[in-house]
């Protein structure tokens, strides 16, 4: 490969269209850096059920424009084959792919670049006016009949990072088997010479769509409810400020004060070391603004404002504010949609918290659990509500078929005024939950590793030497999710331990490791449960007590189960 790279390169710098990339490839060949050079072409950054994500960069396992324009093309072809494309039609009526993007670095040429492919294909394509959350991209496709739909981030990844997030036209992202078509087709363009761009005929749409996805997103909360709150936002420099503002203020909620530091999109995230509100010091800044505005919440959505955080005033956390996990805030709004009423389905995935399908069970109304990720919950039919534990929720999925960190935050605000009205607090919602349903309590254990060879030993481990216990209670049941015990779960990597309740505190346990599907990571989900009869007699702080010493045992064991 070292020999051939060189050739390789040149070859590509041929007609590589960005001059940044070009200069970047060019001072690689000057300085004959083989090493760096083939990193870069190593291979096509790969096509799958999450689009394109990457470090950017020149070549074809970095994103580029060279990279991005082979991708639309591959698309446009996928599309045309699916849907029939009428070019002799008026714009207005010829099939329309709708194109967002962020504020990250090139953001805005690969939407163009998109935009241009498309027209020249036969497609129409409708940009989004300005950088924009990822929610409103997914409301714009349903919302303007488009067939499909094409967002532009890398979401919370670093900032040398961003992607390509393919939707179809229900809305909901790309699954299999069109991922694996349309990365067919991508693979299928040999020289960007034979991709045609168009020069113009794309559409920049108006504030009209974010005007329209706004008042959609108010629906979500009560016309009456209470809304006498004070609100600490953080967008952590992404686009979701003035789309988050904008939806307080129509939904009545006056007293939001967003972290200034943090409120204006700027590309390299100078304030956080890793732009995600679940990372360490992340929410340093919005904690400090918290308790100098004396603050009954905090808000903080990704940079691309499809998750939302959730963070709550706790003495005795460090800062003085304690994030709420995924799970909870899960079950804070799985509560409400349940009181709410509903002949929907409540769906979580199959590491989230098992919670949700007690508070469904409780309350008459149908469950279901998913593999990982919204490409999965979102295609549940008849959804009411979803979430998953990385901060994922949909609260509207007949508005917006994927998370949405807008319509999630405005239905948190109102429970927190109404628990603020009624003298509690969200953890007193929590308490309640669990004295009703149970204490389902949830952590993780990770391993990040050096090669990807060590999850698939660990895995085969698991597989072939399967632990008889776990944190101390028996291992009772085992499901090997590469041979899924429903049927309507497709075959994943993954293991599903069910753990025997230890005869006092805990009623049952469960435990789900999986490699990561983004970084090089062997994930262990972990789950204890009290059930309501314990509570009752031990209190929630004994509950919480208990569980909390049973998931330390758990991630103790893992150290050494999992073997790296």
């Amino acid at each position: 490969m070292l020999s051939d790279v060189i050739e390789i390169a040149r070859a590509w710098l041929a007609e590589d269209p960005d001059p940044d990339t070009r200069a970047e490839l060019e001072a690689l060949l000057d300085s004959d850096d083989r090493e760096a050079l083939a990193d870069r072409f190593a291979g096509l950054l790969q096509f799958g059920t999450a689009g394109l994500r990457g470090e950017l960069g020149a070549g074809p396992n970095r994103m580029n424009r060279a990279v991005v324009i082979r991708a639309a093309a591959g698309l446009a072809e996928y599309l045309k084959s699916v849907y029939v494309t009428d070019t002799a039609a008026p714009a207005a009526t010829r099939n329309a792919v709708v194109i967002g993007f962020d504020a990250r670095h090139k953001s805005d040429v690969f939407a163009r670049d998109t935009a241009a492919v498309m027209e020249a294909a036969g497609l129409h394509a409708l940009v989004l006016p300005r950088p924009l959350p990822t929610p409103v991209l997914a409301y714009a496709i349903r919302h303007l009949g488009c067939v499909a739909g094409v967002m532009v981030t890398a979401s919370h990844n670093p900032p040398r990072d961003n992607g390509y997030k393919v939707y179809l036209g229900d809305g909901s992202q790309i699954v299999p088997p069109a991922d694996a078509e349309i990365a067919a087709r991508i693979a299928a363009v040999r020289s960007l010479a034979d991709v045609p761009l168009a020069e113009d005929g794309w559409e920049t749409l108006s504030e009209a769509v974010i005007d329209s996805y706004l008042d959609r997103a108010v629906s979500v909360v009560e016309a009456a409810g209470p809304r006498d709150v004070r609100i600490v936002h953080t967008a952590m420099h992404g686009v979701g400020t003035t789309v988050m503002l904008g939806a307080f203020d129509r939904a009545g909620f006056a007293d939001v004060r967003p972290v200034p530091e943090q409120a204006d999109p700027d590309p390299d995230f100078p304030t956080v070391a890793f732009p995600n509100p679940e990372e360490p010091g992340a929410m340093d800044l919005a904690f400090r603004t918290a308790l100098a505005e004396d603050a009954d919440l905090v808000i903080a959505n990704d940079p691309d404002a499809d998750r939302c955080a959730v963070a709550v005033p706790d003495p005795a956390a460090a800062g003085g504010w304690r994030m709420l996990r995924g799970d909870e805030v899960g079950a804070l709004l799985g509560a409400e949609v349940a009181r709410r009423g509903t002949d929907g389905v409540l769906a979580t995935t199959i590491v989230s918290s098992s919670l949700l399908g007690a508070i469904a069970r409780d309350n008459g109304i149908a469950y279901t659990e998913t593999l990982t990720g919204f490409k999965w919950l979102a295609r549940v039919p008849n959804l009411a509500f979803a979430y998953e534990e990385a901060l994922g929720y949909c609260v509207d999925p007949a508005g917006v078929c994927d998370k949405d960190g807008v319509t999630a935050a405005l239905m948190l605000a109102e429970l927190a005024a109404g628990a603020k009205r009624d003298g509690r607090t969200l953890p007193a919602l929590l308490d309640g939950i669990a004295t009703r349903y149970g204490l389902y309590a949830t952590d993780q254990y990770s391993v990040r590793v050096d090669r990807l060879d060590l999850i698939a030993d660990a895995m085969r481990r698991l597989r072939t030497e399967p632990p008889h216990t776990l944190g101390g209670l028996a291992v009772a049941g085992v499901d090997d999710l590469l041979n899924p015990p429903a049927a309507d779960l497709p075959a994943t990597d993954g293991l599903r331990y069910t753990l025997a309740g230890d005869g006092a505190d805990l009623l049952a346990g469960r435990v789900v490791v999986r490699p990561s599907g983004t970084e090089p990571k062997l994930k262990a989900y972990l789950e204890v449960v009290v059930d309501p009869k314990r509570i009752a007699t031990i209190g929630v702080a004994a509950a919480r007590a208990a569980a909390d010493a049973a998931l330390a045992a758990l991630k103790r064991d893992l150290a050494t189960t999992l073997g790296i």
